[in-house]
């Protein structure tokens, strides 16, 4: 697959219009005059589910449209986005993004969209830190002594996660590029069953979302050696970060609203407007924080800068880890 080239869609996320100024800004009044689908390209319940559902109540509320969630999994996310790239630019049809795209974008070889020059980003919503959790029979309590005990043991300690290609999944490859330890990857379908066998010892070392994992940590089921953030977590203050023993080392799971290119930079800076002040609402915050997750606003040009940027982390990762889609 040719690779997307950056300038291109920092380019498109400034948001260039083909509509004549007047009626594009009359058309952008008007909107949205009708219901507006919210696809949601993963299976309903999970955390991408959740942060569609939140926004899509604050924008029904705040533009007097029904906001609806359409959830199209399938194909790490692809099904939903290519869903998105074929529809109609008019604002109706809305993607919510994530980490899985930035990861996907290299991943797919041969996806029959290109997700940097086809979606054009409009708004950041959310950054989920997630936390490397160990069994804790495993005889480690910092980042820096698992990394002396995997090098003296070397192709003993397991990880796992929640399928190929997943967030865990790079991340834990992108911890094993940086300092060089050699965890033997298991595969498992969802994050569900990853734990259970993390909690029963069957697998020693697992990247997870904190809110999938924290209620295991505070019972002491499971050790938190560190969170993936730049900084550290509220919900686990005294977890050093990831960085702290492998310095510039950060991953995230974060969630941001798209639209199909072309669609009109008018509507994209109403969307962009109304879920930012969403994103500043005591309410809303109190929500996320739920999930784990922190308010992520930024302009269109911020998020298509900053999934430009993961895009190329993770392209690294695979590439080093030699990693292939199921």
């Amino acid at each position: 697959m040719k690779r997307p080239h950056r300038r291109q869609f920092l380019h498109l996320a400034a948001g260039a219009a083909s509509l004549p100024a007047v009626s594009r800004i009359a058309w952008a009044q008007a909107y949205p005059s009708r219901p507006v689908r919210i696809v949601v390209p993963f299976a309903p319940g999970g955390t991408f589910d959740i942060m569609a559902r939140l926004i899509g109540q604050w924008l029904t509320e705040k533009l007097g449209q029904p906001f609806v969630i359409e959830n199209r999994a399938g194909a790490g996310g692809n099904i939903g986005t290519e869903l998105v790239v074929r529809a109609p630019a008019d604002g109706y049809t809305l993607l919510l993004v994530g980490a899985a795209n930035a990861i996907s974008a290299t991943l797919y070889e041969k996806l029959n969209f290109n997700f940097i020059r086809d979606i054009v980003p409009v708004a950041g919503i959310a950054r989920v830190p997630e936390v490397m959790v160990v069994n804790p029979s495993l005889p480690a309590t910092t980042v820096r002594e698992l990394i002396a005990y995997t090098k003296a043991n070397p192709n003993k300690l397991t990880m796992a996660s929640g399928g190929i290609g997943t967030l865990s999944h790079v991340e834990g490859e992108l911890f094993k590029m940086m300092t060089g330890v050699n965890l033997v990857h298991v595969p498992y379908r969802g994050l569900g069953p990853a734990l259970t066998d993390l909690l029963g010892g069957q697998v020693q070392v697992m990247f997870a979302s904190i809110s999938a994992s924290i209620e295991y940590v505070r019972a002491g089921k499971l050790r938190a050696l560190a969170v993936t953030t730049a900084t550290r977590s509220d919900e686990l203050p005294d977890v050093p970060t990831v960085a702290e023993f492998v310095p510039g080392y950060e991953a995230s799971g974060w969630f941001g609203m798209g639209a199909p290119k072309s669609t009109s930079s008018e509507v994209v800076a109403q969307l962009n407007k109304q879920i930012n002040e969403g994103l500043a609402d005591p309410n809303m915050k109190a929500r996320l924080l739920d999930l784990g997750g922190r308010p992520m606003p930024m302009t269109p040009a911020e998020l298509g800068k900053f999934i430009a940027d993961e895009i190329e982390k993770w392209a690294k990762v695979i590439k080093f880890a030699g990693v292939k889609a199921e």
